[in-house]
């Protein structure tokens, strides 16, 4: 990994990473105001993924989707029954809230009022990655939290696991986000695990000619079924199959191996909707993980850039879980 992290940076030092962001975030926007913010978020995710391996994947889900409904504003993090914690894609989903908490208070307490929760969880997606042995980069700051949660946003805005590759570059695309970033984000699920809920369809009365889905690797397909017999949906398992923690360019060998766990995952090669470029996309990545980890550091900055709010916007929360 270590050589692979090496390309990364001469690619960012070279000019060929991260576009510049247009916004009016900055990469030493807290150098006086905070200096070591970095060190303190990085210490608080250190300690959650020592205590639950998983959280790496949930800290890195709950940055995408912050950003996908109203922009990175922190606003997936806000209480109410009218939150987007209750939207569909993230009830009984999104998770890690409590480290989120236990970040602002320590950056609380290292300087109090300064930095906002939409930047938090930028910089904890960051260390979640680097932490499962992934890519560093530098993450643009200065954004500011919104006031109010959108859940029909994101009931409507956020890919899903039973969304068409169409539908998925579409939302994609209503952000400015272009279909190599829908394949280089997916690779986040090389770390993560998910409910049978999310793939069982997959595993009986798929269609009037298949019982299974095609595309989805037999054997896989039988261990699956017995994982999720018991009808607890809730019941999880890895969706990299024999890479579960480890942040590399392995869930895209199994895409081609049909060893997708999601619909969702395996249609970026399977799809039978014409999407050539993102199954090509798949044959690069699983040959080439240094093309990954590149592609998915600029995908990460873009995506940390979608309309964020700065200057005088939003406010900067005491408490994550509410407005000020």
């Amino acid at each position: 990994m270590g050589s692979n992290l090496l390309f990364v940076g001469f690619l960012l030092v070279m000019g060929f990473g991260p576009i510049t962001a247009r916004s009016q975030l900055s990469y030493d926007y807290y150098s006086k105001s905070c200096p070591n913010v970095l060190n303190v978020v990085r210490s608080q995710v250190l300690n959650a993924i020592k205590t639950e391996t998983r959280m790496a994947a949930s800290l890195l889900r709950l940055h995408f989707h912050d950003c996908f409904v109203n922009g990175c504003d922190g606003s997936i993090l806000l209480d109410g029954s009218d939150g987007e914690k209750f939207a569909f894609p993230n009830l009984n989903s999104a998770r890690g809230f409590e480290v989120v908490d236990s970040i602002k208070t320590a950056v609380e307490s290292a300087c109090n009022g300064t930095v906002s929760c939409a930047d938090i969880l930028a910089i904890a997606a960051k260390y979640a990655v680097v932490f499962s042995g992934g890519p560093s980069w530098r993450v643009l700051l200065g954004r500011r939290d919104g006031l109010v949660a959108n859940q029909s946003g994101a009931n409507s805005g956020l890919p899903g696991p039973f969304d068409s590759i169409e539908s998925i570059i579409s939302k994609f695309d209503a952000v400015g986000l272009n279909t190599t970033d829908v394949v280089a984000l997916s690779g986040g699920h090389t770390i993560g695990r998910a409910r049978c809920t999310l793939f069982s369809s997959r595993l009986s009365n798929f269609s009037d000619t298949s019982s299974v889905d095609p595309t989805l690797d037999a054997s896989m397909a039988a261990d699956l079924q017995s994982l999720c017999s018991s009808g607890d949906g809730n019941t999880t398992t890895a969706l990299d199959r024999n890479s579960t923690d480890v942040f590399d360019n392995h869930y895209f060998q199994n895409l081609l191996n049909q060893k997708g766990l999601l619909s969702s995952d395996q249609g970026l090669y399977s799809s039978d909707e014409g999407i050539a470029s993102t199954k090509s996309l798949v044959e690069t990545y699983s040959n080439s993980s240094e093309r990954f980890l590149c592609d998915f550091v600029n995908s990460m900055v873009k995506m940390g850039n979608i309309s964020p709010l700065t200057g005088s916007q939003g406010e900067v929360r005491q408490n994550c879980r509410v407005a000020n």
